[in-house]
């Protein structure tokens, strides 16, 4: 194979170690911990934001207005001026022309650098003003020393990080790593491009790619670099997309040698029907096919001795917690308890309501509740609540993340089903299932509410030894994930999607309303409510930001009490006691307040099928999921619904590009996986799926929108690297991941 491109680098000083100095660590060492630059292959894969061209110089003459260029000049005049305001001007001159320098923060040794008769190397943008060539605060340095044979990285930094010690750091890091090959033979990565090389086309091997993209060539094409489809860009996020893909794999795989308990659908002892066969029974309405399918692939996993891991994808309004509530009975059935949690305490009462209607007359015949438990419970009530929940009476636990806290105590959990499990951070859903295997310790229940068909799985049998239990995992989220993101953060989970919508649902019509027009809308309002139906109005703030001039929510609801008078208008946010919401709730839900000013508290869980017009003041400032959620407040009964969008614009009656974007989504469209496509073209993945919670992206280099063939190699590589090459799998995701690979299991 030919030798790799050879790139140097300006010279660099022997590069800082990384561990602490004697006496403590320095303040650039402590940044670079901030940073996450703790290992040599950290720095080597911390790649830079953008290139400064060092290596040549421009003569004055050929340098074009706003061009960015390095001169070589002598310094012929330097003064300050106090007027209009302090500052240091220096003339200065090549052998084609003249430049004035000007800086408007400078210090002592600036001025002693920059004296006259000095030669230096200048760097700046050239701009052309009415007094000639001007440069504004431009880097610069005492001329002499070759030029650098590549271009100069700019990397991303924090306080106390100066891109000198960084640059020295990486160079340093890049000599001392091990960037051996971990791709097996014959599996290199299907990359669109490739190099040449003494007439030869080959790739890029990853010491070779990221020795590149810190110090290009100044040949390269610079476009290339920034759209991360330069070959050495290529081969960085194979190898980014095959670590997560290993990850995920081994995440399935380590599942599957757990075991959790088998719940399968049984007749009490008194020859009662199982308990999910009762349910269906008193539902007031049929499942949609949809909803039996999905239920079919839950009652499957179930069955199983494996930890059901499994998403349950939904549009708002598919009818999600009927679907978790039948699998809920399966494990209830089988005498073992089931966990549910959601993020916000609205969103957990609404479950809790629907499942007490639901379950508790069920229950009751058999001596068993629901329990409920949130944050901010009087004592006595959770220290009730606990008991029930430790005695195993409490058959179902509904809750916030309240029922993870440590002195929940479980008596024997088999399934835990999460709401919105993206709203959770990923911390929070790792403690969780740490937090839950230990529910499952108990054991299955004994005597008559022991499980008729199967022994307890952790005997081992033919499983042989169990080292560990599970209980099984369903996850539900309204906000669909498109196919590619699936395929890449979901791959160690089962996914399940209710892709209709029950009979009866009203189509919503949505309407992009300048917020000029307001007073439209509010006389829209007034007929509403005057012809007996309700109206969501919800704002972004609840209180004055100097940052963004928009209205807040205590505001409004004083405009609209005065603009509807006769009429009971709601004031709903996060920031008011527990009990008053639940009071504003229950006023707006029985039909007695016509209209609810709400912060985005109302997204998820709130279910007032007379409520028919969702007004949603400053739209262009929410993300698509979330105002596709806001939308499915209504529509829930029979009555014609709409969303009227309320959006701002600027100066010149515009509205950005983004945002106009996600409005035109909305309008033209009700669909929700459509708008999770447009969702994460929109705002790529990372935001989409909450990753900024984790602290880290969970994707650096890789783009799903961009890379799908790079994906499609990783995932169908990824087993048979487990298989035939482990060790090689293990050093590839230990190098990519190191402890992050966790946050990708959450």
């Amino acid at each position: 194979m030919p030798a790799a491109p050879k790139i140097v680098p300006r010279a660099a000083a022997p590069a800082p170690a990384l561990s602490a100095a004697k006496g403590g660590a320095s303040m650039a060492q402590k940044a670079l911990q901030k940073l996450g630059l703790r290992r040599d292959i950290d720095l080597a894969l911390h790649l830079p934001l953008r290139y400064e061209d060092e290596t040549r110089i421009t003569p004055l003459a050929n340098a074009r207005d706003g061009q960015m260029v390095q001169i070589e000049a002598t310094v012929t005049a330097s003064e300050i001026q106090l007027r209009p305001r302090r500052q240091l001007l220096v003339q200065v001159e090549d052998d084609t022309g003249s430049c004035e320098l000007r800086f408007f923060s400078f210090y002592p040794s600036h001025q002693k650098t920059l004296a006259v008769g000095a030669r230096l190397r200048i760097r700046g943008e050239v701009k052309g003003g009415f007094w000639g060539r001007q440069m504004m605060h431009p880097a610069f340095r005492v001329a002499g020393g070759e030029l650098p044979a590549a271009l100069t990285p700019v990397y991303p930094t924090t306080a106390g990080l100066p891109q000198p010690y960084l640059r020295r750091a990486v160079v340093g890091a890049l000599s001392r790593v091990d960037l051996s090959d971990t791709l097996p033979s014959g599996c290199e990565p299907p990359v669109t491009q490739v190099y040449s090389q003494n007439g030869l086309q080959r790739l890029f091997s990853l010491r070779e790619a990221l020795t590149f993209l810190h110090h290009p060539t100044p040949d390269v094409a610079l476009s290339t670099l920034e759209d991360h489809s330069h070959p050495a860009w290529q081969r960085l996020k194979a190898e980014e997309l095959l670590a997560q893909q290993l990850s995920q794999q081994q995440s399935r795989r380590a599942r599957d040698m757990l075991r959790a308990p088998v719940l399968r659908a049984q007749k009490a002892a008194d020859g009662a029907l199982p308990l999910h066969e009762q349910l269906l029974a008193v539902l007031p309405f049929s499942l949609t096919s949809a909803q039996r399918r999905v239920g079919e692939e839950i009652a499957a996993d179930l069955a199983r001795a494996v930890p059901m891991h499994r998403l349950l994808q939904g549009d708002v309004g598919s009818g999600k917690t009927v679907v978790s509530a039948l699998a809920a009975c399966l494990a209830m059935d089988a005498g073992w308890q089931c966990a549910l949690m959601a993020p916000t305490e609205i969103l957990a009462e609404q479950h809790f309501a629907k499942m007490i209607g639901w379950l508790e007359p069920l229950l009751a015949a058999r001596g068993r509740r629901v329990a409920w438990l949130v944050g901010g419970q009087k004592k006595k009530e959770r220290t009730a609540m606990l008991a029930l929940v430790a005695s195993g009476e409490a058959a179902l636990v509904v809750g916030t993340h309240a029922v993870i806290q440590e002195q929940v105590q479980f008596k024997n959990l088999a399934l835990a089903i999460i709401d919105e499990q993206h709203r959770f951070g990923v911390a929070q859903r790792l403690a969780l299932r740490q937090k839950l295997a230990a529910g499952v310790a108990a054991g299955p229940p004994q005597g008559d509410a022991a499980p008729s068909g199967g022994s307890d799985p952790r005997s081992g049998g033919a499983w042989g030894p169990v080292v560990a239990m599970e209980p099984h995992m369903l996850m539900m989220s309204a906000t669909p994930i498109p196919r590619t993101l699936a395929m890449s953060y979901y791959a160690d989970l089962d996914v399940s999607v209710i892709d209709e919508l029950p009979p009866g649902r009203t189509p919503i019509v949505t309407k992009l309303i300048a917020d000029s027009r307001k007073d439209e809308v509010i006389a829209r309002i007034g007929a509403q409510v005057a012809a007996g139906r309700q109206v969501y109005w919800v704002c972004p703030l609840i209180e004055e930001s100097e940052a963004l001039d928009l209205s807040n929510a205590t505001a409004t609801h004083a405009d609209l009490s005065e603009a509807l008078p006769g009429y009971m208008v709601g004031l709903l946010h996060s920031r008011m006691p527990t009990a008053e919401k639940k009071a504003v709730m229950a006023l707006f839900t029985s039909g007695q307040m016509g209209v609810l000013v709400s912060t985005t508290v109302i997204e998820v869980g709130v279910d007032v099928p007379n409520a028919s017009l969702m007004v949603i003041e400053h739209a262009e400032r929410f993300g698509l999921s979330q105002l596709h959620q806001l939308r499915g407040r209504v529509g829930r009964g029979a009555a014609a619904s709409a969303c009227v969008l309320l959006y701002a614009t600027n100066d010149s009656g515009r509205v950005g590009e983004t945002a106009k974007e996600r409005l035109r989504a909305m309008a033209e469209t009700n669909d929700g996986f459509e708008i999770a496509r447009r969702d994460l073209e929109i705002r790529g993945p990372g935001e989409f799926l909450g990753a900024r919670q984790s602290g880290d992206a969970l994707l650096r280099f890789a783009d799903l929108a961009t890379d799908t063939h790079l994906l499609e190699w990783a995932r169908e590589l990824a087993p048979q690297m487990l298989d035939r090459h482990p060790e090689l799998a293990a050093r590839h995701v230990a190098r990519w991941l190191g402890g992050k690979s966790d946050y990708l299991k959450a």
